[in-house]
């Protein structure tokens, strides 16, 4: 598990209330969605890549679209370097235990993927994983690699 030394990340972040609930404009989709608390999460944790991992706000994909077994699902944070996605992240609500169900649902869309990278969060519990598709190892991580590091990866 990735322990987060204490960050100060300055969040512009839009929420009005609409039809009695409260919605947070996503800049990475650029448009309005309900700010439930796993949304929160990853609004939180994409602003931290940006603002922290050097991210580009271009590579961020939210809720990405992938057929899995006949049936459309929909990963929640894929990112790219050059069109080529390497980095998928999970998000569960704090309120949600990282388990291995959630680990095995990441795994399930990595099976499209393919990504070095993956990440799992809740917000207080992290999860970051590299794999080595040539040894079919995955090893944990004890910190969100920088963007450079994974834009530079064969």
């Amino acid at each position: 598990m990735i322990t987060f030394v204490k960050v100060v990340i300055i969040l512009e972040l839009r929420i009005e209330n609409k039809n009695g609930k409260k919605h947070i404009f996503d800049v990475f989709r650029q448009q309005w969605v309900v700010l439930t608390p796993e949304e929160g999460v990853r609004q939180h944790f994409c602003h931290f890549l940006m603002q922290v991992k050097s991210y580009p706000q271009i590579s961020i994909a939210n809720e990405c679209t992938l057929p899995i077994n006949g049936q459309l699902q929909r990963c929640d944070t894929v990112v790219y370097s050059k069109g080529t996605p390497v980095m998928l992240v999970e998000y569960k609500a704090s309120s949600v235990k990282i388990t291995q169900d959630v680990i095995n649902q990441a795994l399930r869309y990595n099976t499209k993927l393919h990504v070095p990278y993956i990440v799992i969060t809740n917000g207080v519990d992290t999860y970051c994983f590299y794999i080595n598709y040539a040894t079919l190892k995955a090893t944990p991580l004890t910190d969100i690699p920088e963007y450079k590091v994974i834009s530079s990866d064969e």
